[in-house]
Order: C-alpha cells, then structure tokens, then sequence
C-alpha cells in the first residue's frame, strides 16, 4: 500500500521523468534483455528499432505518476494493456523481472538523484500497480477457458490462404483438434506463434478479419519492409509471406482486445467505420457484426488506401454493398494510379478530409471507429473533434504501440 508520503514523493519525480523518461525506459530494454534474456520473445525488435515501445512505456510511467493518487483514470490504458499481456502469456512470474530491472535502471540512470526514499516510493508504486495488471489479467485467461475453451497457444492448421492485395495475405485458420470455435468479439485480435529457421519463436497480434461466429480465423498480414536503413524486415510478416502454406500448423492464443463494436448507445445514430491500409482488418469484422446485428442501422464504410494495387477486400465489400441497402461504402485513395482511374477502383482521391465526412455524414451525430497507421488516426481524430464529436463516440486502435491521438 503506497503511503501518503510516498504518493507525495511520485508526483515530485513526473517533471525528471518526462525530461529523462526516454533515457530510463531506453536503458530499461538494454538492462532487462540482458540481465532477462527470457523475455526477448515477448517484444516485437522492429518497434524497439524505432523507439515506439521506449516512448509508450516513457509515456505510461509518466501518466501513472501524475494519476497515482486516482489510478481509475486509468482504467483504459490498463485494460488495453492487460489484454495484449494475456495475448503474449505474460504471466504473475514475470512482473518481478520487469520490476527489479525498473528500478536498477532508475538508480542506475538517475544515480545520486535517485534517493532510497524515490526508489522504495517507485518499488511500492510499482508493487501496486503490478498487483492491479495481474488480478485483471487472470480474470481474462478464466475468461478465454470460459468462453474459448482453451488458454495459451492451440494448434491451428491454414485450411486457406489467398491474397487480398498485392502486401497483404489472408490466412484462414482452423483448430487441428476439430473443436468450434466460440465468436470472437468485432475487433478482437489474435496471437500467432511461428518457429522460423532460427528456431527462436515469434509471437505477433494479428486481428481477425472474418465475420464473428465463421467457422475458421482469418488473419490478413501486411509484409512489412524496413522503413530506414538498418531497421529490420518485419520477421513474422515476411514468414507467414513466403513460408507458410495451405496446411502447415501454426499456433493461436485465444481472441483479446478492448478494441471492440459495442452496442448501440443511442437509436438512430449511424455507424461510421474508418479504415487506412492494413487497419480494415478489425474494422472489416465490425462491418459484418453490425450488418448482421443492427440492420436497420445506417452503416458508412471509409476505406482508405495508396491505390488499388494494395487496397485489400475490394470483391468482399462490392458484395456487401449489393447485399445491405444501409450501407454506404465509399474508397478514398491518396496515390491513385492511371489505371485505378480507368477501372473506377475508387470513388475520390486524396486525403481523409472534412469536405468527406460533410458529404457522406451531413450534420448527424454519429458514432466513430478507426484503424490505420498512426499519422491518419491522428489527423482522423483532430478532424472528428473540429466537427464536435464526443470522446465517447471515438473508437480508435493503433498498430504498434499506442501514442496519444491529441499529441
């Protein structure tokens, strides 16, 4: 239990942490796959490459600090975290691990500065929030047995795999043992667990891009290329590419995710899905959801992409927009190729705008998801606050580690 002088002593330390919360949480990651080499196939190195994973964590600690006398307001950010813990199978036994690793580094980076006094206030603070992570988390693993059947990794067999553009390729999945598979939540995602050549094994989130309630997964998986020199390939996307075939085995962990269609809030509002690029993989679970379970909804479906060549699902949504008359879909591309002009792959060019949203939504209020890469999400949210929209009726997800739609 952090004392009330210990609280006093965490508010002290945000401003140092937010001058050195890179420094710390970039030694944090060198010290900890050092001295824990165990937890190496838990981090994903193309984000540690780029630093993404040391500015979210930098980030979370800093919030954490500044919320320590209310940590409730917090309640997203933890389940958020929570559930990607679960689909990785992190477990109680692991928290320690990140815990002494986090508090050398704070002596060790801060070095006089750091006090017994900050860092016993900074071992009961972690101590706390430890416990918070692993009561919730073990009410998600009872939840996957409950409801899935199984927890940790199951074999699956690819029963299919086709391509949905030229870099993405979809994987349907299915159980080696024949069991059903339980609905998954719109918007959930799973974890897929390969064994290259090398024979250390990866783990990656892959969303489930099917309708709920199919009798397979499917994963759609963008190859990912280096963005800068001496960044690495993307590892499990160019295996699942270039390896995996129709009938190899690979390994799942149940559904997770907080990222999730909820339930009409407000009759009459329409449904609003947002997609660039890779992202309309959960966002495609959610169309099928809500064509199936709000019919009478009015449904509009932005897919944003660089040009037809790499716009995934383009005879799946033409079939749907046949089949739903609730339905708008509309194609945006930002790099439109003569040949996309003359096949008519799209219906307007350029950048997700407000000129879009006032034709294809008008001055109704209406509820938001997104998904894409972090640049759109970002500009998507300053255009839906410029129209008004309440936080509440914004859905987002990242692709990586989350970051701050507001920054």
């Amino acid at each position: 239990m952090l004392s009330a002088a210990q609280m006093e002593i965490i508010k002290q330390t945000v401003p140092v942490l937010e001058d050195h919360g890179e420094v710390l949480t970039r030694h944090f990651y060198q010290r900890m796959f050092r001295e824990n080499p165990e937890v190496l196939a838990f981090f994903n190195p193309a984000h540690q490459h780029a630093g993404t994973q040391q500015r979210a964590l930098a980030a979370a600690i800093c919030a954490y600090a500044r919320n320590i006398e209310n940590p409730a307001m917090l309640a997203g950010a933890v389940e958020l975290i929570a559930q990607k813990h679960v689909s990785l199978g992190i477990q109680a036994e692991h928290y320690p691990i990140v815990g002494e690793n986090l508090l050398a580094s704070i002596r060790e980076v801060l070095g006089e500065a750091a006090t017994d006094e900050i860092i016993d206030a900074w071992a009961a603070a972690y101590g706390a929030l430890a416990d918070l992570f692993i009561q919730r988390e073990g009410e998600i693993y009872r939840h996957q047995t409950e409801v899935h059947g199984w927890q940790g990794f199951k074999r699956f067999v690819v029963r299919q795999r086709e391509a949905a553009s030229d870099n993405i390729v979809s994987l349907y999945l299915v159980p080696e043992d024949g069991q059903p598979l339980q609905p998954h939540q719109p918007g959930q995602y799973v974890t897929l667990r390969v064994t290259p050549e090398n024979g250390v094994p990866v783990m990656r989130n892959y969303s489930l891009s099917n309708r709920p309630g199919s009798e397979h997964y499917r994963i759609s998986v963008k190859r990912e290329l280096a963005c800068d020199a001496g960044a690495p390939d993307g590892v499990c996307s160019n295996y699942l590419h270039d390896r995996i075939a129709q009938g190899d085995v690979v390994e799942l962990a149940p559904p997770c995710g907080e990222f999730v269609l909820t339930p009409v809030a407000e009759a009459g509002k329409p449904l609003v899905l947002i997609a660039g690029g890779v992202g309309i993989t959960p966002i495609l679970s959610m169309l099928y959801a809500a064509l199936e379970q709000q019919p009478d909804r009015e449904v509009i479906f932005i897919q944003c992409a660089l040009n037809g060549a790499v716009r995934p699902f383009e005879r799946e949504l033409a079939t749907l927009r046949e089949e739903y008359p609730n339905l708008t879909v509309h194609v945006r591309f930002s790099e439109a190729t003569d040949e996309d002009r003359i096949r008519a792959l799209h219906d307007s060019e350029g950048l997700l705008d407000s000129a879009l949203l006032d034709q294809l939504i008008g001055d109704q209020d209406a509820e938001f998801y997104l998904c894409g890469p972090a640049p759109m999400l970002k500009h998507g949210w300053r255009l839906l606050k410029q129209r008004a929209v309440e936080d509440a009726d914004i859905h987002f997800e990242f692709f990586g580690p989350a970051g701050d739609l507001a920054a």
